[in-house]
C-alpha cells in the first residue's frame, strides 16, 4: 500500500503523457511510443477478421475499442457505447457512437452507421456484455449486434494491471481510463478470431449467434461463460442498475433504463 501511494504522483503524470500520446499521434506512432512508456500489448492477428466492418469483443475496460482499432490498424472505427461520461467521449481518440438502450432505435442507428462505410463512415466496435468485467468471466452477451445482418469479427481481450483497476462499479466512471493508465505496466492481449456469420433469422437466431460468440471468446481466453447481465453486476456490486449521469462526470445513477438490450 505504501508503494502504491508513493507511485500515485508519478503514475498520474505518466497517465497524462500516455493519454496525450493516444490523443495526438496516429496509431503508427502512438503504439510504439506507448510501448516505450510501459504499455505492453500482444496481438494475435487474423488478417481476414481485421478487415471486417463490425467487431464484437468482451469488455475489460473503456480502452477496449482503442486497442481493437489500433491492433486492426483502423482509425475509421467508432466505439458503440451505452453509458460513458461526456469527458470520456470528448477525450476519445476514435469516434464514439452513443446508444440509448431502446432496441429499435439502437438497431436502426447501428445499421445506418454500418451502411455509411461505403461513404467513408467507417465501422463499429461493440461490447455485447454492456459493461466491464475484470475477472476471468464473461457476462451474457446482448444479441443486438447479431440482428444487423453483418458478419462479425470476434475479438478476445485479456488485460492485466499491477495496482489500479480502471473499472469502477459505483464511482466516477470518467476516471476509469486515468486509473488504468496510471498502472506501471498495464498489459493487453488482443486476439482476432475467425469471422462469425450473422445472416439474420429473427431473435432466436440472433441469441444463438450471441451465445456462440461468447463461447468462442471464452474458449480463446480460458474464461468461464456466465448468464449474468450488466444489471445483475451493478445490483450485486453497487446496488444500482449501472446507468451513468453524463452531465455530472459519470457517476452511477439509481434509475432504470427504458429498455435493456
Amino acid at each position: 500500500m505504501l508503494a502504491m501511494f508513493m507511485w500515485v504522483p508519478l503514475g498520474a503524470a505518466l497517465a497524462v503523457v500516455r493519454s496525450a500520446t493516444f490523443l495526438v499521434l496516429p496509431f503508427s506512432l502512438s503504439v510504439p511510443l506507448l510501448a516505450a512508456l510501459g504499455m505492453h500489448s500482444r496481438l494475435i492477428a487474423n488478417p481476414s477478421s481485421a478487415s471486417k466492418n463490425l467487431f464484437a469483443c468482451n469488455h475489460r475496460s473503456l480502452l477496449d475499442p482503442l486497442y481493437v482499432a489500433a491492433a486492426a490498424g483502423r482509425a475509421d472505427l467508432a466505439a458503440a457505447t451505452y453509458s460513458i461520461s461526456r469527458l470520456s467521449e470528448v477525450l476519445s481518440p476514435i469516434p464514439t457512437f452513443r446508444l440509448t438502450r431502446d432496441r429499435a432505435a439502437d438497431r436502426a442507428a447501428m445499421h445506418a452507421k454500418l451502411q455509411s462505410r461505403g461513404t467513408g463512415g467507417g465501422g463499429l466496435v461493440v461490447c455485447p456484455e454492456g459493461t466491464t468485467c475484470r475477472e476471468p468471466y464473461l457476462l451474457r452477451f446482448s444479441p443486438l449486434f447479431a440482428e444487423l445482418g453483418h458478419d462479425v469479427a470476434p475479438v478476445a481481450l485479456h488485460s492485466s494491471v499491477g495496482m489500479f483497476h480502471g473499472t469502477t462499479a459505483g464511482g466516477w466512471k470518467a476516471l476509469d481510463p486515468m486509473f488504468l493508465l496510471m498502472n506501471p505496466v498495464p498489459a493487453y492481449i488482443v486476439q482476432f478470431l475467425d469471422t462469425l456469420e450473422c445472416g439474420g433469422g429473427g431473435p432466436e437466431a440472433a441469441r444463438a449467434v450471441a451465445n456462440e460468440l461468447q463461447r468462442r471468446i471464452a474458449e480463446a481466453l480460458g474464461y468461464t461463460c456466465t448468464g449474468l447481465t450488466r444489471k445483475d453486476k451493478y445490483l450485486m456490486l453497487a446496488g444500482n442498475e449501472g446507468l451513468v449521469d453524463v452531465n455530472h462526470g459519470g457517476g452511477a445513477k439509481k434509475k432504470s433504463p427504458t429498455c435493456a438490450t
